[in-house]
């Protein structure tokens, strides 16, 4: 479902300040796979989830999503194959308009408008039981403004509405770092709950290891801009935080962790 073949990127090019982000970096995600994205600051992690989504166009190497490839396309014409979440819970939503507002916006997005006005009362049914499955009582509050809710209810509804369409790929940019551990946990088991019953094949980028160990079927780790690591199936499962420093370390040729690493 995403295929990413040799892919560079450098900014600043030929100037004090070069810094090459991605190095040859190469990445089959099957239908259905659900990948963690770890490594410290500089790693190339957000570099990656970005020349994607399209923010950055790649200097050489190829990006396909399924059978399409999305390489020169920019970043306004992927998002039709794309589902996001972004580390900022003020992203993704329009704290002016109602929770049933927002999800109306993104059940249409793409779709042929037409003149007929407001919520049918089948969009509403609709809508009231999706909300259900976050377990954050917001199907009770279909009417109140977005901005009203706490970052964890606003990131879950995010999260709602980044699958509502079931996107090819769901981009998770640090998507619980800015909650409170508590509220995080929620959201991460919200996730995985929707991945699971949507089989969305899914990219997600986390500072914390334990959480990059227990979700998803596959993790990745970065460093100096290469994927220093990728582990699956049953050795995942059998992981834990010093394994994977362990692992990082021989890798990498590095005992250096980053303290964000560490977190958890």
């Amino acid at each position: 479902m995403l295929d990413i073949k040799n892919i560079f990127k450098t900014f600043n090019a030929g100037t004090v300040n070069e810094k090459t982000a991605l190095n040859d970096v190469s990445l089959c995600l099957k239908d259905g796979d659900f990948a963690t994205v770890i490594g410290g600051n500089g790693a190339g992690k957000s570099t990656l989830l970005n020349a994607v989504a399209g923010v950055w166009m790649v200097d050489s190497g190829s990006i396909s999503i399924g059978d399409t490839d999305v390489t020169s396309l920019p970043e306004h014409k992927r998002a039709r194959y794309i589902g996001r979440v972004f580390q900022d819970p003020m992203m993704g939503t329009a704290a002016t308009m109602q929770i049933e507002e927002n999800l109306a916006l993104a059940a249409r997005r793409g779709k042929a408008r037409t003149l007929r006005t407001g919520i049918t009362k089948k969009e509403r049914e609709e809508y009231y039981e999706l909300l259900k499955i976050l377990d954050l009582g917001l199907e009770e509050r279909l009417t109140s403004k977005v901005g009203l809710l706490s970052g964890g209810q606003r990131q879950a509804l995010t999260l709602l509405m980044a699958t509502l369409q079931k996107p090819r790929l769901l981009l998770l940019d640090e998507h619980t770092a800015a909650l409170d551990p508590k509220t995080a946990a929620k959201v991460l088991d919200t996730t995985e709950r929707i991945v699971q019953k949507d089989h969305l094949t899914t990219l997600m980028i986390t500072h914390n290891m334990r959480d990059a160990i227990v979700h998803g079927n596959r993790l990745i780790m970065m460093h100096e801009g290469k994927i220093a690591l990728d582990i699956s199936g049953e050795a995942k499962k059998k992981l834990t935080v010093e394994d994977l420093l362990a692992k990082f370390g021989q890798a990498t040729g590095s005992d250096e962790a980053d303290d964000k690493l560490l977190l958890g």
